[in-house]
């Protein structure tokens, strides 16, 4: 009994010094303690229902929609729970997605196809890592751009590529300039060589060393502002190859050993990266590092930085992890952005990692 208070109290200060970092209101408070108080809480699931609603905008056309999404929201206090105790160092709760079930989520949200990178993908070499900085962010040094919205459409993968593309064009011209990735969703139906079943496919998912291929064939991309996202891909192709502003010079696999990620990340910029989202419909911050997750990859984000330590509750180590920015908007995670532990293949994490270089264009 006495352990259990410790682990609640030791959330609930956690919780109180998020919200209080955050400047946030007090319905952002409320939402933030929902899985940190006693058991109770869901006893007040109306009430939190409500406030959810509020917060984020929603409302359903009949009573009985409203009814089934309630039940989905109660379904998922208790996934973020049971999050909370599987997941201890970072803070879940309710999130947008709290009305939507896992089968949902999943089909929405995510997109990254289930595939094994050929033996023949292009390698990347081996580099040092005697001399890696602690800490690192490629924020602080100019080559991300802000968090983008991919709304309810599958295509992950198509603002992973983009965003490491963005990335490596500012590597290689000194400008950050937004990428499309409505050109990717709409043009690029690139296939793996060894599954001709996993050719990207917009909305319904993709592979980012796909979208390199598809982009390293097609010339480069274009603007955002020239060829803006739109969130679905019922489109025809639009490109434009005169309006091209920054193309693939070329794309390699990167070693699961976390130093060569770390070590690819300083020297080539932001990494393509897959990982497991099983956590992630339901985080709110912290540093994510469950006992237990799959390493079956379904959603591709974009890795900018690394840190040296985290915050934990008090009866764990502060951890080493991984800075990911994610394309679920900037009221997601931690401003869009999600901190996952390094050290042992967390969510996979580490499984299916990409860097890209970039030739710049003089239409920039």
């Amino acid at each position: 009994m006495e352990l259990r208070l410790v682990f609640l109290l030791s959330l609930l200060l956690f919780s109180i010094a998020t919200v209080r970092s955050a400047d946030v209101d007090e319905s952002d408070a409320l939402i933030r303690q929902v899985v940190s108080d006693d058991d109770d809480l869901l006893l007040n699931a109306d009430h939190h229902f409500a406030a959810f609603l509020s917060r984020f905008g929603k409302s359903y056309a009949a009573p009985e929609e409203h009814a089934y999404r309630l039940s989905v929201f109660k379904a998922n206090l208790r996934r973020a729970r049971r999050h909370q105790r599987l997941d201890p160092s970072a803070v879940h709760g309710v999130t947008q997605f709290s009305d939507l079930t896992e089968e949902e989520f999943e089909r929405s949200y995510l997109g990254l196809r289930p595939v094994t990178l050929p033996a023949d993908a292009h390698k990347a070499p081996i580099l040092p890592t005697n001399d890696l900085p602690t800490d690192f962010d490629w924020r602080d040094h100019g080559a991300v751009t802000p968090v983008k919205n991919q709304g309810s459409c599958g295509s992950c993968w198509s603002f992973s590529a983009a965003a490491a593309l963005e990335g490596a064009n500012y590597l290689s011209t000194g400008k950050l300039v937004s990428l499309s990735e409505q050109q990717l969703v709409d043009c690029d139906h690139e296939c793996d060589s060894s599954d001709p079943g996993s050719c990207d496919s917009g909305c319904n998912g993709g592979l980012m060393t796909s979208a390199f291929e598809y982009t390293l064939k097609a010339g480069g991309l274009e603007r955002e502002e020239d060829y803006p996202y739109t969130g679905t891909d019922r489109g025809t192709c639009k490109f434009d190859k005169s309006k091209i502003v920054a193309s693939v010079a070329n794309f390699s696999v990167v070693s699961i050993d976390e130093d060569q990620i770390s070590a690819n990340l300083v020297k080539y910029g932001p990494l393509a990266v897959g990982i497991n989202a099983a956590y992630m419909q339901t985080y709110i911050g912290g540093v994510s590092c469950p006992y237990i997750c799959s390493k079956r990859l379904d959603h591709g984000v974009l890795l900018v930085g690394y840190g040296a330590s985290g915050y934990a509750p008090i009866r764990f180590k502060e951890k080493p992890f991984w800075i990911i920015k994610n394309s679920w908007g900037e009221h997601w995670g931690e401003n869009g952005y999600y901190k996952i532990c390094k050290g042992r293949n967390v969510c996979g994490v580490d499984s299916m990692v990409s860097a890209v270089a970039a030739v710049g264009s003089s239409s920039q």
